[in-house]
């Protein structure tokens, strides 16, 4: 793993967050560490930070606020670790932009292995792809810039969200399953308890149809996944 991909470590637990560093360490990351939320928005403006370790818990402002604010300047993947395990949280998580959410306590194989899975589909730490251009009438998506616009409008999309509608544009009218789209887009198998394919698609929906409510483009197949229907 190359070490100038660097992660930043959120956490006020000292001991976790010594455990957590020194595995990443191990890996071949650089680590950076804070202990509050302010530091760590602070790093993140002055360093290049490329993947994000959260803990929802911290002295000065939880972790949620944390995330809201780095979306507002950052496309960062964020990935929250913290005690706080229901659906709720979870939920709220991925509402404001988190790319995976690990509860503790939590099995450091597995970590590693949801780590790589973000960064191999963020763009900031993947090679770039040739240039692909999709487009139908109102949407554009361009993975040279990783641009998409909507109606003329460019839209911020979060990078599951991009890969999300990235995948379905690809392939018009074939449903995706809910598992195809866990692999493709998370890179493992989503846990069935969860809802983030649910959730990251009500956000997208949000962001691209014209009535969120009644979907054009995105639409469910039920008891299958969703497909993304062109528009003429």
């Amino acid at each position: 793993m190359p070490t100038k991909i660097q992660m930043l470590v959120v956490d006020d637990n000292l001991d976790f967050r010594n455990l957590l560093r020194m595995a990443l360490q191990q890996a071949g990351y650089t680590v950076r560490v804070a202990d509050t939320g302010r530091a760590a928005l602070d790093l993140c403006t002055s360093d290049a930070i490329d993947l994000v370790l959260l803990d929802a818990l911290l002295p000065d402002m939880d972790g949620f606020t944390v995330c809201h604010e780095l979306r507002k300047r950052s496309d960062v993947p964020v990935v929250m670790i913290t005690a706080l395990n229901s659906a709720e949280h979870i939920v709220q998580g991925l509402e404001i932009g988190v790319d995976d959410y690990i509860v503790k306590p939590c099995y450091w194989p597995e970590v590693a292995v949801r780590l790589q899975a973000v960064l191999r589909r963020s763009v900031r730490c993947a090679a770039r792809r040739p240039r692909t251009t999709l487009a139908n009438v109102d949407i554009a998506l361009d993975d040279a810039y990783h641009e998409v616009r909507v109606r003329g409008a460019l839209v911020n999309l979060t990078m599951t969200e991009y890969q999300l509608l990235r995948h379905l544009m690809n392939q018009p009218y074939k449903p995706s399953s809910k598992v195809e789209l866990s692999q493709v887009v998370w890179g493992y198998t989503l846990p069935h308890k969860t809802n983030f394919i649910e959730v990251s698609v009500r956000r997208l929906r949000e962001k691209i149809e014209v009535d969120p409510a009644h979907p054009q483009y995105i639409r469910t197949i039920p008891k299958v996944g969703y497909q993304f229907v062109p528009q003429p």
